[in-house]
């Protein structure tokens, strides 16, 4: 009998000991992912740098993506340059074809000023056509600015005279066939004073 009571003891013994170590068993475990858990979150990933250990930057682009400051060129909400329908090439290099078509009265010059808040001041300015009729433009006002004959923010004071340089040249490659009276146009528009640095003044 004894021996029975003995057997039941051991037996009920030997579960509670298996209990035990399944439970501590299960809390090691626990611990263990915690543990890991933690250790990952403090794992962080670097920011990408550049060339002395900063940052990458983006160059930022020059104001408008032109070359000369603005008071070069004219407001383009203002004056985006308008050309004649249908001009030719060959009509704006024929002798005498700027004067042909040339027709800006004196309201509409007055107008020039007033749309852009200036004075009609003798040797300022003058209302200039932005493509210019050489190049088939328009006598439309928005063609039509008041373009200052000295441009003090410009290097070497810059003006209206230089871009009669500008014009001239062009419209002398586009009667050599060495572009099209469009692509002049549009040099014009893009940037004329880019133009003027590159043919060297």
């Amino acid at each position: 009998m004894r021996r029975g009571r003995g057997g039941r003891g051991l037996t009920i013994g030997a579960l509670a000991l298996l209990l035990s170590m399944t439970l501590g068993g299960c809390g090691l475990g626990s611990a263990t992912a915690r543990t890991a858990t933690a250790r990952s979150a403090d794992i962080s990933i670097p920011a990408p740098v550049g060339a002395g250990g900063k940052a990458p930057t983006v160059p930022a682009a020059a104001p408008g993506g032109k070359v000369g400051p603005p008071s070069l060129y004219p407001d383009p909400a203002r004056t985006p340059g308008d050309v004649l329908p249908g001009v030719t090439a060959q009509e704006v290099c024929a002798p005498g074809y700027s004067t042909s078509v040339r027709n800006v009265s004196a309201d509409e010059k007055t107008a020039a000023y007033q749309r852009y808040g200036l004075a009609n001041e003798p040797g300022k300015h003058e209302v200039d056509h932005f493509i210019s009729l050489e190049l088939g433009g328009s006598n439309l006002l928005t063609n039509l600015w008041p373009e200052p004959y000295v441009t003090p923010d410009a290097p070497n004071v810059i003006g209206a005279h230089e871009k009669d340089k500008v014009e001239n040249y062009l419209h002398d490659a586009v009667c050599k066939n060495a572009m099209t009276l469009q692509q002049a146009q549009e040099q014009i528009r893009t940037d004329w004073y880019a133009v003027y640095l590159k043919i060297g003044k």
